[in-house]
Parts: structure tokens; sequence; C-alpha cells
């Protein structure tokens, strides 16, 4: 196999593997405070918006180190032992106890942010200024798949169920941490790439599966990384994307926790809410999925660069905030277990939240598809320390946005989203105008990043 033909095949594996491991977690995040609501009038007293604050609280803070450890282990073993933690995470949840799954919760904050780290690390070192932008939208659409499977068995096993069963419970969690471990052990199949650089270059974003030689060296590295990711993070270019990724931490907070829990909380829907939650989560997918491919595939034809798919990300989010706040009811994010019976300004639509659902999918691919691309375009000689910001950044705004989901009104979360995102917009606009301007002094092809 050649060496193009190596990198693609590391990025296919890679996605798919992602794939497994959200397929579990991300239906866990989009079920897991409905299941808990089921649970708070036995000896559980957790919340699932508590524990995803907790998780992107230390995942934030995690990032801090999440260069050196995949300096020091490799990107492969780190992705390896990552996956490990989000499968026990998950299994907390097939007999939960409050300490067990708070604990989990501070573990699996740890691991992410090393996962997130190597995958970025991975993307980059398989991908040159010309397909950076193709290996981002087909990492994307493998990755998003996850949204479809896990939500679609949701749908059908819970159809019809207004409370949801110790068994129930049981048997979608044994599948989901099953489900995860398979994810985990697809990583192996990565392959190594030869190093090609010249003796006393450095590079963050070396080889793949590349080892040091002495632990003296590994140390050097870890520290270099970690001193790399401070001076990167107060880079004019990353403060302005540091706007873009704040939005995309709130609203992946949203449509991945909160949405399919205001869903859930609809007595309206009658028999069918928590069955809509997975419905939801399946048209999130086929939104992700759908921006993560076509971006892809465009990406190499594009004269404009990445702006018109910000801009189209932005529009459609709107257009969803505007439809929700109409749809669903104002208390619909913090009802108890029996639910909302009141009304926003009209009926509240199966289909109108399915509608939204789509469009929060699909204009999230376009935040962060373009995001992938323009972070390792940008930072290609330090690939590790620019993408372990970036999911500091988003973390630390998805723990906040967490954080308040247990106690804003939807109209207030909505106004927030848009309020950051419009400016979000902006700072992006301006990174890629000047990266385009850049790139046009070297006399190089913007069009074909």
């Amino acid at each position: 196999m050649s060496s193009e033909g190596k990198k693609l095949f590391n990025i296919i594996i890679l996605g798919v593997s992602f794939m497994f491991i959200f397929t579990a977690f991300q239906t866990c995040g989009n079920i897991a405070q409905t299941v808990i609501t089921n649970l708070n009038n036995t000896d559980f007293h957790g919340s699932g918006y508590t524990s995803m604050s907790i998780i992107y609280g230390v995942l934030s803070a995690s990032n801090l180190i999440s260069p050196s450890v995949v300096a020091i282990v490799g990107p492969q073993f780190s992705m390896v032992v990552s996956g490990i933690f989000y499968s026990l995470y998950i299994a907390v949840f097939i007999q939960p106890t409050t300490w067990a799954f708070y604990t989990a919760s501070v573990f699996i904050g740890i691991a992410a942010a090393v996962l997130w780290t190597a995958q970025g690390n991975c993307l980059t070192v398989n991908s040159d200024e010309n397909t950076i932008g193709r290996n981002s939208g087909v990492f994307w659409a493998l990755l998003q798949f996850s949204l479809f499977f896990g939500n679609l068995y949701i749908y059908f096993a819970w159809r019809g169920k207004t409370h949801i069963t110790e068994s129930d419970r049981r048997t979608v969690f044994i599948a989901l941490t099953v489900i995860s471990l398979v994810g985990t052990v697809l990583f192996f199949l990565i392959r190594k790439q030869e190093d090609t650089k010249a003796p006393g270059d450095e590079d963050s974003a070396n080889e793949i599966l590349g080892e040091s030689s002495s632990a003296r060296n590994k140390m050097m590295r870890a520290v270099a990384a970690f001193k790399k990711s401070i001076t990167l993070s107060f880079t004019k270019e990353m403060l302005l994307l540091s706007v873009t990724t704040a939005y995309t931490g709130l609203e992946l907070t949203f449509f991945s926790g909160v949405y399919g829990t205001c869903i859930g909380a609809v007595n309206r829907f009658g028999s069918e809410e928590k069955s809509l939650i997975g419905l939801s989560g399946i048209f999130i997918g086929v939104g992700e999925i759908l921006g993560g491919g076509l971006f892809g595939l465009l990406s190499k034809n594009s004269r404009f660069g990445r702006n018109p798919v910000v801009m189209l990300g932005i529009l459609v989010h709107f257009i969803a905030f505007y439809l929700i706040f109409f749809n669903m009811p104002n208390d619909a994010p913090i009802a108890p277990m029996e639910g909302t019976d009141q009304v926003a300004y009209m009926i509240p639509s199966k289909e109108v939240a399915m509608l939204c659902s789509f469009l929060l999918g699909l204009g999230d691919s376009c935040f962060n598809t373009q995001l992938l691309s323009i972070l390792g375009f940008l930072y290609s000689e330090d690939s590790a320390p620019a993408f372990a910001i970036f999911k500091f950044v988003q973390s630390i705004c998805a723990a906040v946005a967490y954080f308040y989901s247990n106690y804003f009104l939807l109209q207030w979360q909505l106004l927030i989203m848009v309020i950051v995102g419009f400016f979000g917009t902006i700072t992006f606009f301006t990174v890629e105008w000047e990266a385009a301007a850049a790139q046009a002094a070297r006399g190089s092809d913007y069009s074909s990043i």
C-alpha cells in the first residue's frame, strides 16, 4: 500500500474507532438525564447535567497536560487507554451508585482530553495541506454515524414507554459498554508512519507511533509540548478561534444533552416522548453525517475557503433556535420526572422538533469540520498543542453550559448561544481571511486546502 493509501486507511480506522466509542458515549449522554430522573426515587441521587459539567470541567483542565501525555506514550496507546475509561464510565450505569458515577466522571474527563489531543495529532500527521479538509470531513462523517446507530436502538427499544425500568437500563448499557470496547480495540489497527523529517527537526506532530529512544527525550518532548501549548494559547489566531470554539462547546451541550431532555419532558408528545429522544439523536446524526461528508467532498473544489460553510452553520443554527423557542415549553430543560404540560408559542410538534434536531446536527458539522481543518492547516507543525487548546476552550464552555442547564430556562440558554455564535462567526471569518492572505502571499492555491 502506498504512503497516501496508508494515511487514508489510518483516517478511516480513526473515524470508525471513534464511531464505535461515541455510539456508546453520545447515546449514554443523550439518555443519561432521562435515565437518572427515573432513578432518583432510589438510593441514587446523581444528576446527568452535573456529571457532564464535571466531565467537561476536568477535560478542560486536563488539556494542559494532554499534549505531554501524547508526546510521551504516543497517540495510539493514548487513545487505547482513553477508550477503556470511556467504557468504564458507561458501565457504571449498569448498576449505578452516586459515588461511582461522579468518580467515573472525573476519570473520563482526563481520558477525553488525552483522546482528543491524540486524535488531532493522528489526523494532522496523516494529512497535508491538500488533504486536511478532505480528511477532516471524512473523520467527522464517520464519527457522527455514532449518533445514528445508538439512538436508532433507543427509539425502537423505548417506543411507547413512559418509564424506564431497571431491565431496560441494564440491557441498554451492557450493549453500549461492549460497543465502546470494540471501538477501543480498533485503535490497534492504525499503521505506523515513517519519519521523513530531517535530523534535528522538532515537530510535536511527528511520527504517529514513533517512540523516543530514551526516557530523557520523552520528558523533554513532554515539557516542550506543555510550553508550546501555553505559547500558542496567546497567539492572535488562537484567541480569535477560541470564541468560535467556545460556541461549539455551548451548542454541543445543548444538542447532546439538553435538547433530548427537553423532548423527553414534553407530556403533549404522549407515549412517544421517551422514544423521541432516540429519534432526535438520529436526526442530529443525519445532519452531522450529511454535513461532514458534503464538506469533506467539496473541500478541494471550494474557491471561497471555509467561511461560506461557517456562515451556513450559523444561519442553520439560528433557524433551529428560533423554531425551538416557539415549539418547546420554557421549563422543559428543568422539568421534574412527571414532565411538563406547559405550551410555548405553538402546540408542541414532533415534526418541528425532529427538523430542529437535523438542523442542530448540520450546523454543528459546519463549525467543527472547518475548525478541524483550519487548526490542522495553521498548526501542522504543532498539532497536539493546538488541538489541546481547542478542546480546552470547548470543554470549559461545555462544562459551564451543563452547569447552568440545571437552572436556566430554555429561552436564556438559546439567547446565550445566539450571542456567542454571532461573535464566534465573526472571529472565524477574521482568521480565515488572514490565512487566505498569507497563503496567497506565498503563491499557493488556497482553494485547494
